[in-house]
């Protein structure tokens, strides 16, 4: 740890003491000439006197200390360039492998689907420790049939985290009203709160800044540490299958500043908060669990009504932004849902309303993707659209192995790849999840470094020596792959 300023000005008053003390010692023997008893007694006294005032000034200083142990950096108060440095040495020490994994965001089934039968998913089995072994996912969700008791929920996760080899996303959809998996569960013994449409009637933002700061107290205390919440559509369409109260308001000022107080409540408490379902699906009288759903809205009128709480949302620092399935065939020209385009993500989303915090797809596993995608397909299509984290893929190892090999052949750069990881590893910085103290952000041992200088080395020396004698290389290389069959 290094030493706090105030530490350094304790350590120089206690050299300051002591010089003075050794020379008020001096001038007493020189100008008094008294004896050598007396000077002996003089000594020893001043000598006491300097001890004590040593210990006095050290044990200052060990309560100095102790005080700096004890009180934490928060993460949020940390320089941009030195949280800038912590994720430059974390990607270092990440595999390709590792890197994708973050992008994926998984339900529990997911990590153990070999057993259908135990639909209630409430422990940790061993097929989900090698999933998350060999599947390393950057985080999980929860739904209502994993939650049990306060105990069961605290000691799953518990585990997870302490199965993966970097700490996870730990998420669940706790909006309040009926989408509330912990709250509507008797055992759980947190707040319930109302659909956010009642909120929202009252036009109490410090009513709408209690919901996010209770939910975030509540959750956070289990384990969690992202919310699916809040709601920023508009409850423009009361026939909508899929918003309705959930909503705010079907005005988007209202909305906006309802939005706003929710993300500052959550994230207050260290639990990030998600925007969804961009760019608003309020007004869709068609389910994308379902199947195909479009809204018909020009770009003018996105940016004058539904684009409205999103922006208030990115204003009050929203971690996340849940893009929708959705058609909008009046602004792209074709059927691409929202969450697989480039125009919707990387051009409005990103450029025109200035986002630049972590995107996330609905969830993959709903019929408007899987009756059009394959899981490999519908990932890497949304990776090159622009999306950071893929929600619940209909199958995890087929997704994750798809992306692999798209970086592989290049289709996906991997520098792109590293655009998502950063500010996925950003948030998890921010938010606490991942500690300043973990391994994970110290920058690469000097040994490392050569061992990694060392291997690029040999790989270069091998290559200009298959240049010189190709047949050798095609000798090698039938050996390898002779090798690999047997």
């Amino acid at each position: 740890m290094v030493r706090s300023k105030k530490g350094n000005e304790n350590t120089m008053k206690r050299t300051y003491r002591m010089i003075a003390v050794f020379m008020a010692v001096l001038m007493l023997v020189g100008c008094s000439g008294k004896t050598e008893e007396a000077t002996t007694a003089t000594e020893k006294s001043t000598t006491e006197e300097a001890t004590t005032q040593e210990e006095a000034t050290t044990n200052e200083e060990t309560t100095t200390t102790e005080q700096e142990v004890t009180t934490q950096i928060e993460p949020t108060q940390l320089e941009e360039t030195v949280v800038d440095e912590l994720i430059q040495n974390a990607l270092n020490k990440m595999t390709i492998e590792e890197k994708i994994g973050q992008m994926f965001i998984a339900n529990i089934e997911l990590l153990d689907p070999a057993s259908p039968e135990s639909y209630d998913y409430q422990k940790i089995t061993k097929k989900m420790k090698d999933t998350l072994k060999n599947y390393p996912v950057g985080g999980v969700i929860f739904f209502s049939r994993n939650i049990q008791t306060p105990k069961q929920t605290k000691t799953f996760i518990r585990r997870l985290q302490k199965v993966s080899k970097y700490p996870l996303f730990v998420s669940v959809d706790e909006e309040g009203g009926e989408i509330a998996r912990i709250a509507n569960n008797p055992k759980m013994k947190t707040t319930k709160f109302p659909p956010m449409a009642e909120i929202g009637a009252t036009g109490d933002e410090e009513k709408a800044f209690e919901v996010g700061d209770t939910i975030g107290r509540e959750i956070h205390a289990l384990g969690f540490n992202l919310d699916f919440a809040p709601v920023a559509d508009l409850e423009t369409n009361p026939d909508s299958p899929e918003i309705g109260n959930r909503a705010f308001s079907d005005d988007p000022e209202v909305a906006g500043k309802m939005v706003a107080q929710v993300v500052k409540g959550l994230q207050g408490q260290n639990v990030s908060a998600t925007l969804k379902h961009f760019p608003g699906h309020g007004s869709a009288s068609a389910d994308t669990h379902k199947g195909y759903a479009n809204i018909t809205q020009s770009i003018k009128q996105l940016r004058e009504v539904e684009f409205v709480p999103f922006q208030a949302g990115i204003e009050a620092g929203a971690d996340l932004i849940m893009v929708s399935h959705l058609a909008i065939t009046s602004v792209t020209d074709n059927k691409t849902p929202a969450s697989m385009s480039s125009l919707i993500i990387t051009e409005i989303l990103r450029n025109e309303l200035g986002y630049q915090n972590l995107v996330i797809t609905d969830a993959l596993n709903m019929k408007a993707i899987t009756k059009f995608y394959t899981p490999g397909e519908a990932c890497v299509t949304a990776i090159n659209a622009g999306a950071d984290l893929l929600l619940m893929p209909e199958n995890l190892e087929e997704a994750f192995d798809a992306v692999y090999q798209a970086v592989l052949e290049g289709k996906l750069d991997e520098k792109r790849i590293d655009e998502s990881v950063t500010r996925i590893l950003k948030i998890k910085i921010l938010r606490g999840v991942i500690s300043l103290e973990d391994p994970l952000l110290e920058p690469v041992k000097a040994t490392e470094e050569e061992e990694a200088t060392t291997a690029v080395e040999s790989t270069t020396e091998q290559e200009k020596m298959d240049k010189k004698n190709p047949e050798k290389k095609k000798e090698v290389t039938k050996a390898k792959a002779s090798t690999t069959e047997e």
